[in-house]
């Protein structure tokens, strides 16, 4: 397998950057294109526990808001670089990024 999907859950506010970070990585590189990304408005939850710093949110209250769920590809190789690079300009605590590899892809 040589290709991974990146799910990278962040707020609307962030996505340009997100983007900016993703090209600059390589990441969304499709043959002659770049800045292939894809992205959905989603509602996530979450419940800060006691020591968190959250960005949104109360310790021991369950909220709720609207996300972007942002999908790119990237290679394997480079997917723990690229990881990084988002967690420096994501401003969640503990950011959800899933990396997925690709069995079959239209790379």
């Amino acid at each position: 397998m040589e290709f991974c999907k990146l799910e990278i859950f962040i707020p609307e506010s962030h996505l340009r950057v997100l983007q900016e970070t993703l090209r600059a990585c390589g990441a969304g590189h499709i043959g002659k294109y770049d800045s292939c990304m894809s992205y959905s408005r989603v509602k996530g939850t979450w419940r800060p526990l006691e020591g968190s710093s959250p960005y949104s949110g109360v310790q021991g209250v369950i909220s709720e808001d609207e996300e972007i769920k942002a999908e790119v590809t990237c290679r394997i190789d480079d997917a723990d670089s690229v990881i990084e690079a988002v967690k420096k300009i994501h401003p969640y605590e503990e950011p959800v990024i899933n990396a997925i590899p690709l069995l079959r892809t239209g790379l």
